[in-house]
């Protein structure tokens, strides 16, 4: 069973950042599809598993060694893998639409998105990198003013 929601939600979640490649073309319907939708089934599934599962897992929060034994469990792996899933395409569609906010061109966000859905945190750090390049940049500023 876990494999199996595993498989689920890997294919749920690369349909969202699949969207997002292609949100200039329909920007609501891709924003509440893969920014809001899907991070929010995402979030139900992994709260019913942890619910259900967390409070006869082993280890804790603790310690290092105590985090390593909690996700020996499978069950309590899936949940945090679909943790990871729901919140890096959360952040994900943030970039998009905030990109989109600021008037960054979506083919600049476009490399970073992969970096956001493998490395989250790293992924974040580079779009804002971006974005304070971009507008300590005279010509984006005063093409973005025009």
């Amino acid at each position: 069973m876990p494999e199996t929601l595993f498989s689920i939600a890997n294919a749920a979640a690369l349909s969202g950042w699949i969207a997002l490649l292609f949100a200039p073309f329909a920007p609501k319907t891709i924003d509440l599809f893969a920014g809001w939708g899907l991070p929010a089934i995402l979030s139900l599934g992994y709260s019913i598993i942890i619910l259900v599962h967390f409070a006869d897992a082993p280890g804790g929060f603790q310690t290092l060694a105590d985090v390593q034994l909690l996700f020996s469990d499978a069950n309590v792996a899936l949940g945090g893998w679909i943790h990871y899933l729901a919140f890096d395409l959360f952040i994900g569609a943030w970039v998009v639409r905030d990109a989109r906010n600021h008037g960054i061109p979506h083919w600049c966000v476009v490399p970073i998105l992969p970096f956001v859905f493998l490395l989250g945190p790293f992924g974040l750090l580079a779009y804002l990198c971006l974005r304070l390049v971009l507008k300590a940049a005279p010509r984006f500023t005063e093409a973005r003013a025009a």
